[in-house]
């Protein structure tokens, strides 16, 4: 039973770990324009990855995580798949289709997560979970649908605005199966859950090794190398990188660990609607009703699916 104080830190910390990713999502935006979605992903990975170690050794007293080699593949599988194919599909995305329609995309990452988890680990899905996913589902429908003369948005080509959905479906697919993939390495030994900074770092690692890996296999390591000397797309890589893959995921823990799991998870969901006034004010791109009405209806799929 989680006490009233204890649940007032837990759900702002929620509310605030939101405000942050979204925020995040814009730097992530201007730092992906600038140096590509490949090179951003690669530079955002060491850098909270030595953010993370240096915490790690303060806090638990260690560089590394000393852990063993079945928790390393488990977690280490969840970071290529979340951190390092589901990010970058989210980095396309935000070039592609903008933050506001790749975050309401985000949504759709507990179904995936809903289904692999029933394969994975047996975990059925109870039918208030099936109404939330249909809720989701239509919610962000809607906002795909939204016509840009609506707002004061550039309109985006229809082949443009397919490859940016595609992206987006890329990303909550991957951070959906990593979420999945993340408990299988937790659970693995019950008798020593893993720490939630050691797991956080151990995704990390394995996820810059892959996206470092693919640049060098496609030849693309002098393109991403040559990005550190663009300024401004590496300072706006290096404050989303604080917001978001650090300082967001530790604000995160602090918010499953002072309030109910679905709580938390409902108020860490809530990115596509904070994203509406940030746009606003920052680009003075109005939504329409339609697109506000969508990410409402959106998250309260989600709400749906995590009390259910």
């Amino acid at each position: 039973m989680v006490n009233v104080d204890s649940a007032l830190v837990g759900e702002s910390a929620a509310l605030t770990t939101s405000f942050l990713w979204t925020l995040s999502s814009i730097f992530f935006t201007n730092a992906s324009k600038k140096l590509g979605w490949l090179t951003v992903n690669a530079y955002r990975t060491l850098m909270a990855i030595l953010l993370l170690a240096v915490s790690h050794l303060i806090i638990l007293g260690t560089l590394l995580p000393l852990e063993g080699s079945g928790q390393w593949f488990w977690m280490g599988l969840s970071g290529i798949v979340g951190l390092g194919i589901g990010d970058s599909g989210l980095f396309a995305a935000y070039v592609t289709i903008g933050p506001r329609r790749s975050l309401l995309m985000m949504a759709l990452a507990p179904i995936f997560a809903a289904a692999v988890a029933y394969v994975m680990l047996g975990e059925t899905i109870p039918t208030l979970a099936g109404i939330g996913i249909a809720i989701t589902l239509v919610g962000v429908v809607m906002v795909i649908l939204e016509s840009e003369e609506r707002s004061g948005e550039t309109r985006i080509p229809l082949k443009q605005k397919a490859s940016g959905v595609f992206f987006g479906l890329v990303a909550a697919m991957g951070q959906g199966v990593g979420l999945v993939l993340s408990k299988k390495g937790i659970e693995l030994n019950p008798a020593a859950i893993l720490d939630p900074l050691s797991a956080t770092l151990m995704r990390l690692l394995l996820a810059a090794l892959f996206i470092w890996g693919i640049a060098a296999i496609t030849r693309k390591l002098p393109l991403v190398l040559k990005g550190a000397r663009v300024r401004d797309g590496m300072r706006n890589t290096a404050v989303a990188s604080f917001l978001g893959p650090y300082f967001g995921i530790t604000l995160s823990m602090v918010a499953v660990t002072y309030t109910e799991a679905g709580i938390a998870q409902t108020l860490l969901s809530l990115m596509p609607v904070m994203i509406i006034p940030v746009v606003w004010l920052l680009y003075r791109q109005r939504t329409s009703w339609l697109g506000v009405v969508g990410a409402i209806v959106a998250v309260i799929g989600v709400a749906v699916i995590f009390i259910s």
